[in-house]
């Protein structure tokens, strides 16, 4: 990712800001890219991207190049902020809590935003692939002030390099001591298990489609896969693809020639072709 997309706060040409929530006077913001000549009088699909960092760091714009591809194929993109350990002092919880809040403001706010409140997508990469996934899948963990009646459950799952086991899987998967000191830190006394997506997938899981590296010492493949099993068992629309040998962050824009960036993007289209989101196939890409 170039230094262009980790900048705080960032500033995305082509992109209306609007505060989500605010929280102890700080706010909330989300990007919004709409497609040339959008109204409200519309009812497009959408997408929120939520960034990566290890919830600790990162910023909105690394999904800035994602949301100028769909939106010139006639979605609605979004990027969303929300707390992290560096600049709030908060733990994963508080980050749940706001990609729960940002997705029940697009909701809520559909009609006047011309989007479909039925076709909202979620996406991110690691972290923020993590915050997408336990959207489809963990209870609670929501903002006081949310309203509840409103459901922050997206309607598909586009994950990047995600974080989908915050537990130990029995025969399965077993973390490092490192890892599950890591986790009980961000944690504390919550049971991993209730914020781990892969132990809470069941069936009605919304539609997903997950890429990582087989290279990833990050995130380890496995655990996607051991993800996309879980979600056939449950009889939930589950696609993995695998880059062989990518590392962690092998898909954002600027890595290697952007040949990543390329093949996932394309293929993220042809899943939301799939799904009836989009029209045709991929669009020519001409990012340099």
């Amino acid at each position: 990712m170039n230094n262009s997309r980790r900048v705080y706060p960032p500033t995305l040409s082509g992109a209306v800001v609007e505060t989500y929530k605010t929280i102890d006077d700080v706010e909330m913001n989300i990007w919004i890219y709409s497609p040339e000549g959008h109204s409200e009088r519309d009812s497009r699909p959408a997408i929120v991207f939520f960034f990566g960092g290890g919830f600790r760091s990162g910023s909105p714009g690394q999904f800035a190049r994602h949301c100028e591809y769909l939106t010139d194929r006639g979605m609605v993109a979004i990027t969303a902020d929300y707390r992290v350990l560096e600049r709030h002092g908060t733990l994963p919880d508080a980050c749940v809590a706001d990609a729960k809040s940002a997705m029940r403001y697009v909701r809520s706010n559909a009609a006047r935003l011309g989007i479909d409140p039925n076709r909202i997508a979620a996406s991110g990469g690691s972290a923020g692939g993590y915050l997408a996934a336990a959207l489809a899948t963990l209870d609670g963990l929501d903002d006081s002030g949310d309203d509840l009646s409103v459901s922050a459950n997206p309607n598909a799952l586009v994950l990047f390099n995600p974080g989908l086991v915050s537990a130990d899987i029995p025969g399965k998967i077993e973390l490092s001591e490192e890892r599950h000191k890591t986790l009980g830190e961000r944690w504390g006394s919550t049971p991993l298990e209730s914020v781990s997506p892969y132990h809470n997938v069941k069936a009605g899981i919304v539609p997903a489609i997950i890429f990582h590296g087989t290279g990833d010492t990050t995130i380890p493949y496995q655990t996607a896969a051991v993800f996309w099993e879980r979600m056939q068992e449950e009889g939930n629309r589950c696609e993995l693809v695998g880059y062989g040998g990518a590392g962690h962050g092998f898909f954002n824009y600027g890595r290697e020639g952007n040949a990543a960036f390329v093949d996932t993007v394309n293929r993220m289209d042809a899943f939301l072709v799939s799904l009836g989101y989009l029209d045709g196939g991929p669009e020519a890409m001409h990012h340099k």
